[in-house]
This record gives structure tokens, sequence and C-alpha cells, in this order.
């Protein structure tokens, strides 16, 4: 549990991840808040690997900020410019360069494998389940994370994969954009319909599911044009 709104504490399994904001350059609170989780695990005798423990430091202020090393037990904590947080690299400057990389590599391999079923003569509806098993699933890791701000340069090396894959098997296969735009929406309704979720607050919907006005009714033909839902959301939280 922390001490202070300005930290967050993230544990999945057996990975704990400490987040802290810093204001005026003001350390304090986020220092103090490692000095505590480390005694917390003393004194449940759990171990901290120091040596596999990461800072990464994300500051968009002009001019080179000097941050003091931190130290756990004694030992410097090792500063990177890039980590890997529940399968997803994060940059200091908040790009997804490295991780767009890291992306393409698994897939490019992967592709190595479609070929090969294309030489044993495998039908394509065989090998579109193998890529959408094998690559289309690694290309789409946490999508929704990465999908809406990523460059051009990011999208082109990815779809490029795309495009070799359909040449192999031969068939269509759905753009990254158009998989991005469906598990967007897809995780948004979910979001709506979860009043428990902790963004439920951030989507406005008070009329998500009004019943539809019958034809001829006043209003009805500007509603017509609506085909789906629609919900309005803070981009700056999603």
């Amino acid at each position: 549990m922390v001490t202070k709104s300005s930290n967050h504490l993230v544990k999945f399994a057996d990975d704990t991840t400490l987040v802290g904001l810093i204001t005026k350059g003001d350390e304090t609170h986020y220092r103090k808040e490692v000095q505590l989780l480390t005694r917390w695990c003393k004194d449940n005798n759990l171990l901290l690997n120091v040596s596999k423990t990461k800072e990464i430091v994300v500051s968009f202020q002009r001019g080179h900020t000097q941050h003091h090393p931190l130290t756990i037990d004694g030992a410097a904590v090792e500063r990177v410019s890039s980590t890997k947080f529940l399968g997803v690299h994060i940059s200091d400057d908040l790009s997804w360069t490295t991780n767009t990389a890291s992306l393409a590599k698994k897939a490019q391999q992967r592709l190595y494998f479609l070929r090969k079923l294309k030489r044993a003569s495998a039908p394509p509806p065989i090998m579109t389940t193998f890529y959408r098993g094998t690559i289309e699933s690694i290309l789409t890791s946490c999508i929704t994370v990465w999908g809406g701000s990523y460059t051009v340069h990011n999208r082109k090396a990815l779809q490029r994969i795309v495009r070799t894959a359909e040449r192999i098997i031969g068939v269509p296969l759905p753009s990254l954009q158009d998989l991005y735009t469906t598990r967007l929406t897809r995780k948004a309704i979910t979001i709506v319909n979860d009043a428990s979720h902790p963004e439920h607050s951030l989507f406005q919907s008070p009329a998500l599911w009004e019943e539809p006005q019958p034809e001829g009714a006043p209003g009805w033909e500007e509603e017509s044009r609506n085909t789906g839902p629609q919900c309005i959301y803070n981009n700056n939280y999603l």
C-alpha cells in the first residue's frame, strides 16, 4: 500500500513495479516509498534481487536534469533507457520504436514456418490459422496500448510483415489498423459495461443503449446514420 497519491504500486505475479511522480525535482516521496517497500520485503522474509531491478526516468524537461542513483541495501539500481513491462517495451521517450522492433523480429522469424507450410502444399485455411495463432498474435500483442500512438515508420514495419504473409498464403488478411480498431472498440465496450473497472468513469454513455426510433419518427433519419453504439472517452487515459 503506497503512502502518497503521487506513487503507484503495480503487482503482477512475482513482479512489482513502483511508479513515482516527481514534481519540481523533489524525489523525497518516491525514494521513501522505495525504502518502505524494501523494509516490507525484509519483514516478510522476501529478498529483492537488486541485480534484476531497473529504474527508468521519463522526463520532458528542457535541459539535462541530474537524478541521483537509486540505491537498495547499499547497491545502486541500474538506470535504463528502455524496460520490458508485462511484455511491452517502454522507452524513456515514450516512443514505441523499441517495442515495434521486438515484435517485428519475432514475427519475421515465424514467417519461415509459414513458408515451410506453403512448400508442403498446405491449404490456405490451414496457413491462415497458423498465421493468426503464431504471427498475428505477436503483431497485435497489447495493440490497444500502443496502436494509437506509434509512428508511420513503425506501422509500415509491422504492416510489411502482414503483406508478406498475404503473398505466401494467397488470401487477403486484416490490416493492423483494422485489428486495432476492432480490439479497441471491444475493450471500450467491456469497460462501459463493467462498473467496477477503474476507467469506467472516463466513459460517458447515458444514452448508449437507447432503443432506436421507429422508421418515420422525428429524428429517425438522423439516427439511422449511426449504425452502432457510441461512447465518449478521454483520449488522455485510454
